[in-house]
C-alpha cells in the first residue's frame, strides 16, 4: 500500500515538474521572443496615469507583445516596473519585449516639430500648439502669466509676451505646458546672450524690456529685413521728440476681438497699448520678435524720418515731414481706395 502511494506521489511530483517546466518554457518564449517578424512601426501612447498592467495589456492588444503577463514579469525582473514614461513611442512587433521596455522607460518619445513664426503673440502660439495636439491653449496661456514661474526664470515682468522665442521646436505629445514655456524662454535667453547683442543692449538708451517691446513693434510693422532698422529709426526719432508712436499693431493688440479692420473708434481705445492715445512705448511687447528685429531696435539707422506708410506690396515709404507723409498716404493708400469706387 505504501509502495503504491509512493509511486503515485512520485508520478504526480514529476508530472508537476514537467508542467512547471512547460509553463516556464512557454512563459520564457513569450517574454523573450518578438510578437512577429513585422518591422512596420506603430505609434504607441503611454497616457498619464497608466499602470504597467494597462501598458502591457494595450501592447498585447496592438500585437506588439505576445503576453502581457510575461511582459510585466520582465519589467519586474529588470526593476523597471515604475519607470515607464508618459509619451508616444515608435514600436514594432519585431522588437523584443526587452527592447520595448527599454524604449518606453527611456523617455525617447516621438518628437513633433512645430515652428513658431516671428511676430506671433502668446494667444497665437497657444492656438498653434493646440492645433498640432501639443498643448491645452488655456493651460499654456495661464503658464505664460504665472508669476511664480516667470520669477523662477529670472524675468522681472508679469507676462512672457515677447519672450517666447520664434523658432522650430520638437516637442513630444504630453509634454507639460510648463516645460514648453520654459523651453521657449530658455531659447530666447540663448539667442539673446551673444556678446554682440549684450554689448549693444548696454549701449542702448532703452532698458532690455523696452528693447524687446520696441523689437516687437518693428516685427509687426515689416517683414523686410532691409526695412527693420529704418522702422526702428522712425520710432526712435518719435520717442526723442516725445511724439506718439501711432502704430496700428499696438491698437490691434489692445482690441479684444480683432476682426481684421481698424476703425477710427479703435484709435480711441483707452488702453496703455494704444500708441495713438498714449505717448511712449506700450508697457510690454505685443508679439515675439526675432533676432533681426531685436538688433534693429538697438541699432537704428540715422535718419530724420518720422513717418512711414505701406506701399501695399510689403514695403514702406518713409517721410520726414507730415506733408510728405500725407502725399504718400494719398498715393499708396487713398488713391487705390478711390479707384475702386
Amino acid at each position: 500500500m505504501q509502495r503504491w502511494i509512493k509511486r503515485i506521489f512520485l508520478t504526480g511530483f514529476w508530472g508537476l515538474l514537467v508542467l512547471i517546466w512547460i509553463v516556464i518554457s512557454i512563459f520564457y518564449y513569450q517574454g523573450s521572443s518578438p510578437a512577429s517578424d513585422d518591422s512596420r512601426t506603430t505609434i504607441f501612447e503611454v497616457h498619464p496615469g497608466m499602470t504597467l498592467k494597462q501598458v502591457a495589456v494595450e501592447l498585447s492588444s496592438l500585437g506588439l507583445v505576445r503576453s502581457p503577463s510575461a511582459f510585466q514579469a520582465i519589467a519586474y525582473i529588470q526593476d523597471k516596473e515604475t519607470q515607464v514614461m508618459v509619451g508616444e513611442y515608435s514600436l514594432s512587433p519585431s522588437m523584443l519585449p526587452t527592447e520595448i521596455i527599454l524604449r518606453i522607460t527611456s523617455g525617447k518619445t516621438v518628437p513633433h516639430p512645430v515652428t513658431i513664426p516671428e511676430g506671433y503673440r502668446i494667444t497665437e502660439i497657444a492656438a498653434l500648439l493646440h492645433k498640432q495636439g501639443l498643448a491645452d491653449p488655456d493651460v499654456f496661456i495661464r503658464q505664460t502669466q504665472d508669476k511664480d514661474l516667470i520669477q523662477s526664470m529670472g524675468i522681472p515682468i508679469d507676462s512672457l509676451e515677447g519672450y517666447l522665442f520664434p523658432e522650430t521646436y520638437h516637442f513630444s505629445k504630453f509634454t507639460p505646458e510648463t516645460k514648453i514655456v520654459r523651453k521657449m524662454v530658455d531659447t530666447f535667453k540663448e539667442q539673446t546672450s551673444k556678446t554682440q547683442i549684450l554689448q549693444s543692449a548696454k549701449e542702448s538708451s532703452l532698458s532690455w524690456h523696452e528693447i524687446i517691446t520696441l523689437a516687437s513693434l518693428i516685427e509687426k510693422e515689416t517683414g523686410l529685413d532691409s526695412e527693420r532698422k529704418m522702422i526702428s529709426s522712425v520710432f526712435h526719432n518719435r520717442l526723442r521728440k516725445n511724439m506718439r508712436l501711432q502704430t496700428d499693431p499696438t491698437v490691434i493688440y489692445a482690441i479684444e476681438k480683432f476682426d481684421g479692420n481698424i476703425r477710427k473708434r479703435d484709435l480711441k481705445i483707452d488702453s496703455p497699448y494704444n500708441t495713438y492715445r498714449y505717448k511712449g512705448l506700450p508697457p510690454g511687447p505685443i508679439a515675439s520678435p526675432g533676432i533681426k528685429s531685436i538688433v534693429a531696435a538697438m541699432s537704428p539707422l540715422e535718419s530724420v524720418n518720422l513717418y512711414f506708410v505701406s506701399r501695399k506690396n510689403g514695403s514702406h515709404h518713409f517721410s520726414s515731414t507730415l506733408t510728405e507723409h500725407n502725399q504718400a498716404v494719398q498715393k499708396y493708400q487713398l488713391s487705390k481706395v478711390n479707384s475702386r469706387r
